[in-house]
This record gives C-alpha cells, structure tokens and sequence, in this order.
C-alpha cells in the first residue's frame, strides 16, 4: 500500500484474464474471429494476456498504437480509425513487416493509398450503420467507387465491411442494446450478400463492448472488435452489461483531506488521472466514479454503498461519502475509483499502472 504515492491504475490480472476467456469463448463457440481492440489497455504486458489465451490478430486506434504492438510481435493488425494521409510513410514502413489492414471511407483516400502504398494493404470499408460519425451508409453507391477502385489496383485488396456500434452507449436497456446490434448485423449482411458475387472472399467486422458483453452468440458476422471488456467501468455497470466484480481495473488515490462538515474526501485524483467523463445521475449530480476500499494486497470488493467522486479539477478530486464511512479514512490513506470510463483512464495512467 505504502508504495504507491501517486495515483495509479491498478490492473487485476484474475478478472482480466476471466473477461478475455469470457469473450473468446463465445466467439470461438460462434465461429468467429476474435481480434480485440487494444485501445483500451494500451498495455504490453496486459497484451500478453490475450497471447496466452490464443489471440493473434489485434485491433487499434493508431498508427502509433500499432507500431507499438507489431515492435512486441503482433502480426495481424487492423487500424479502426480512418486512415490519416500525413501518416502515410509510417504506414508504409509498418506495413513492411506485418499484416496491415487499414479503414476507408472515401474513393479519395482509396485512391491516395493506390497511389502512394509501398507495400501491399489490406482496405476495409467503414460503414455507417447508426452511430454517425464516420463511414459511408450501407446504400452510398461510393462504396460500389471504392470496391472498382481496390479491384483495379495492384497494391491493394479488399478485406471487407466493418462498423463500430457505438450508438449502442445511448441505449437505455439491454434490449435496446441487443437491437442495435442486430440491426447492424443486418445491414453488413445484406452488402455481403449483394457484394460476394462480385469480388473475392470478404469479411463483416463488428465491434463494441456493450452488444458483445450482452450477446450470447455472434452469428452472421466473421469478425468481432470489443474492446472495453477487458477492463469494464462504470459506464458498462450502468448500462447493465457486467457487474462490479467484473470491472478489472481501480485508480488508487492518496486522501489528501477529510471535510467531515461537507461529507467529503479529498483526494489526489484529478481530471488529469481520471478523466472528465462523467454519468449524469438520477438525482442531478455528475458522477466522476465509484469508491472502494484497498485492503492490504491493493484488491477491492464492491462499492461503498453512498460514495461517489461528484467532483474533479486538474489534481483534485472530490467524493462525497456518508459520515460514518468518511470517518474510517484519514490522510495518507489510499482509496480505489472505479473509472467511469476505462479506456480514457488506462491511457492517462498508462506510465503509472500496477498488476496485481
């Protein structure tokens, strides 16, 4: 406990690794392909986990985060993030040695990776079936552009159809989230139906944690993304698609001071540590993330029933707690926040994290 003197993003490497064969065996009982996103973690180590467990093709957010990953041996790589021009010589330096599979969303930027690929690609096509905010709708005819474009070119081979369900963070229930990703699968199936006739074997690729934490099968599609999963968060706790014991990862917090007249703890924890991604309570309050206790090995159980981080500035952060659980915390102390959001945390924290 006394080792740790800032806040710092304990890893639970037990409830990882039950979250990772969790998902890989419904995807290997579903006959699809498992290649999880690695934005959440961002973690050599916690990478080697999902080594362990037999997966070998790997999803990023980065030219950056893939060079990183294909430098510890990955070898089957796709970019989940339409693809960035100006990055175009380390595309072609990363694609020299690895599998590389790249999102488009454009004829433009198909052409642009025709005209100035080194090596050969692997272009899949982003499509917009609901989130809106990138890629092309299922019915856009510049899809039809892109695949003459890819089929014309030397360099470049169509990998297939890929959609992030993001929408489904909107949902307000689990039905409501489960129907998000059937209307997805439909929409990818009917272009894989009306596409395979033309053009070689293709894949439909769908990712999103809330749909793949729910469903109970992955049917129709040949490839899914999670990513938040391995580490779960508030977010998905809210969304009703893990519970807390699901939730891999805590922020361990100095308490700086007790405001018994306020019922709050002040901790060392701020937006810088923990993000500013909140969930608008029921009761009015913006909530920053749950509190837990540590015990002496840095694990943690449930949240405190009542305690809540309500507040957060650069540094500082805020939690409001009942007067009798405030009362057994003095300074010095260290206390857990379970993050709202893992992804944003893990990579704030990704220089100060321990496994345990």
């Amino acid at each position: 406990m006394k080792s740790i003197t800032r806040p710092t993003l304990l890893i639970d490497s037990k409830k990882v690794l039950n979250n990772i064969r969790r998902m890989k065996q419904k995807a290997d009982e579903s006959g699809v392909v498992f290649r999880p996103h690695f934005k959440t973690h961002q973690n050599l180590q916690v990478a080697e986990f999902f080594r362990q467990e037999g997966v070998s093709k790997i999803t990023v957010s980065s030219v950056s985060m893939a060079e990183e990953f294909a430098g510890q041996g990955w070898k089957d790589i796709t970019i989940a993030f339409p693809v960035n021009l100006l990055e175009m010589s380390q595309i072609n330096r990363l694609s020299q040695n690895i599998q590389l599979n790249l999102l488009v969303d454009s004829l433009f930027t198909t052409r642009f990776l025709d005209q100035h690929a080194s090596n050969h690609l692997t272009v899949l096509i982003k499509i917009d079936t609901g989130y809106h905010r990138t890629g092309l709708l299922p019915h856009d005819p510049e899809i039809d552009d892109i695949l003459k474009e890819i089929a014309a070119s030397p360099k470049l081979t169509f990998g297939g159809f890929l959609t992030h369900a993001g929408h489904t963070y909107q949902a307000r229930e689990k039905d409501g989230i489960l129907d998000i990703m059937e209307k997805s699968r439909e929409q990818l199936i009917s272009l894989k139906h009306h596409h395979e006739r033309f053009y070689p074997k293709f894949i439909i690729s769908y990712g999103d944690t809330p749909s793949c934490n729910l469903a109970t099968h992955f049917h129709g599609f040949d490839e899914i993304r999670p990513g938040n999963f391995v580490y779960n968060d508030v977010m998905q706790l809210h969304l009703g698609v893990c519970s807390p014991g699901d939730i891999a990862v805590v922020t361990a917090c100095p308490v700086v001071s007790i405001l018994k007249e306020r019922e709050e703890l002040a901790i060392y924890g701020g937006a810088v540590h923990l993000s500013k991604e909140h969930i608008e309570a029921d009761q009015g309050f913006q909530l920053y993330g749950y509190v837990v206790r540590l015990d002496e090995n840095l694990r943690w159980g449930d949240p405190i029933t009542g305690a809540f981080v309500h507040s957060l500035s650069q540094e500082h952060g805020l939690i409001s707690m009942p007067e009798k659980e405030l009362l057994t915390f003095k300074p010095g102390d260290l206390v857990g926040i379970m993050p709202v959001h893992s992804c944003l945390t893990a990579n704030l924290l990704r220089d100060h994290f321990l496994i345990i």
